[in-house]
């Protein structure tokens, strides 16, 4: 019987112990997109305990508190940092076999070096065994960072950002770099309720009026302008789905102008308008050479009582059941056909669709760029074991896996880096057992290098930060 998370953690075999502690262990990380906060990397903040960098914002956890019965006090409410720790502590022994038991001792083993089980007992210890350690200087937001061997983090950042942490923080070399992702959701879903404000906001911040669809579009491109010149070379999307109907520009610009008036927007007329806009953007991205993503499939937001007394973002998602295949063809073909689309990763919430996504991105490869459309590693509900294994295995039998870019945390917290472990170590027992069975050849330099270039070369070629 193998000890808890010893070294050979999830890897079973001679040969995925190889590749990995010899090829995977030590490679870089490049963390495409996260929603770490740009202000406290650019500040180099100094967290005062465990909650303030571990708790706040982990609507993973919050999830799981609340399954486990604890007061939402102690979740996002005004509870002690240390007693909403301390509740965490108390849930922890029951996410066993749930990948939050995982993540949990692997962040307290490589960033404390805490071996200890997280539980009811342990708890106060280890609360201010871990809290004690974060006052030091070593343990500062950008010393975590490069302490993971991370080179580039891509925040999330809206289109109206000032950036202002993003250029302050370009001025000075801490061997990583923090670049902004351009992400204009609440200006690409029309009926949105806060899309009126955000117009507003965007007119303000490209110092130009915004009265018809041409000044939306050319107020957008003034923004994408922008972030390009602070670094930003990726642009993302969080939808239930694309459609990319057929459109006019001037039946938009009617719906445009009758969204601007305060008149309701009916369902196909919001479909036109994201169909529209996210055509002119995806030509954008083309022109400036970025890597545009699509985060497809989830049903957000479904507790009103929760959505009242705590707001958006607070663990109350699930995976939606919408249609994506169709959407996605149309969309795709219309920029190929034109030569206009640019180097794309799509990402599936839903499982039913791994399949779909995986031969979906080889229909636009060009031949011009390896890898051009990639279909991006297991997400959200499917960022586990199962839901890894499921999405390489699927890509190696429809598609390149050797071409695959890799992993991305898509965190809040800047302790949550120990995924890229996980997903490395996933990998490289998927690959060690094939070479086992019989399945691949004994040919550990090639394989070896074939993990290399998953884990850190692919993406680094990729996006050419």
């Amino acid at each position: 019987m193998k000890p808890f998370l010893n070294e050979d953690f999830l890897l079973d075999n001679k040969s995925a112990a190889r590749l990995y502690h010899e090829f995977a262990a030590d490679m870089p990380i490049i963390d495409y997109h996260n929603h770490l906060p740009p202000a406290e990397i650019a500040a180099n903040k100094q967290y005062e305990n465990i909650t303030e960098i571990w708790l706040k914002g982990d609507h993973y956890k919050w999830r799981a508190m609340r399954a486990n019965g604890i007061d939402e006090k102690y979740i996002t409410g005004k509870g002690r940092d240390k007693t909403k720790f301390l509740k965490w502590a108390e849930t922890v022994p029951y996410t066993m076999r749930n990948p939050l038991y995982h993540w949990t001792h692997l962040e307290l083993q490589r960033y404390f070096n805490i071996q200890d089980l997280l539980n009811k007992k342990t708890g106060e210890a280890i609360y201010e065994n871990s809290s004690n350690q974060l006052q030091s200087a070593q343990f500062s937001a950008q010393k975590l960072l490069t302490k993971m061997k991370v080179k580039v983090v891509c925040t999330t950042d809206d289109p109206t950002d000032s950036l202002a942490h993003h250029e302050k923080l370009s001025q000075k070399k801490w061997g990583c770099k923090m670049l902004p992702g351009f992400r204009p959701d609440k200006l690409v879903v029309i009926d949105n309720p806060v899309f009126l404000e955000k117009v507003q906001e965007l007119s303000e911040v490209a110092n130009r009026p915004i009265r018809d669809l041409t000044d939306f579009l050319a107020a957008l491109e003034n923004r994408i302008e922008f972030f390009h010149r602070l670094g930003g070379r990726v642009a993302d999307h969080g939808l239930n789905q694309l459609y990319g109907v057929d459109f006019t520009e001037e039946e938009v610009n009617k719906i445009f102008k009758k969204r601007l008036s305060g008149q309701a927007i009916f369902a196909g007329e919001a479909i036109l308008f994201q169909s529209c806009i996210l055509y002119h953007l995806a030509k954008m991205y083309h022109a400036k050479k970025w890597v545009m993503q699509f985060h497809l499939g989830p049903l957000r937001n479904n507790n009103q009582r929760l959505m009242n007394q705590v707001g958006a973002d607070v663990g109350c998602d699930s995976i939606g059941d919408f249609p994506q295949a169709q959407g996605l063809s149309r969309f795709f073909n219309r920029l190929d056909v034109e030569e206009k689309l640019t180097k794309t990763i799509i990402y599936n919430l839903n499982p039913r669709d791994n399949a779909l996504f995986a031969t979906m991105v080889g229909n636009y490869n060009d031949g011009k760029i390896v890898g051009k459309i990639q279909w991006g590693s297991g997400w959200w509900f499917l960022d586990q074991k199962d839901g890894m294994e499921d999405q390489m295995n699927v890509l190696s039998n429809m598609g390149l896996i050797s071409r695959f870019v890799g992993m991305l945390t898509d965190s809040r917290s800047l302790l949550s880096f120990p995924r890229h472990e996980y997903f490395r170590r996933i990998l490289c027992n998927l690959i060690g057992k094939d070479i086992e069975n019989g399945e691949l050849p004994n040919d550990i330099e090639w394989l070896g290098q074939m993990v290399k270039d998953i884990c850190y070369n692919n993406a680094k070629e990729y996006f050419d930060f």
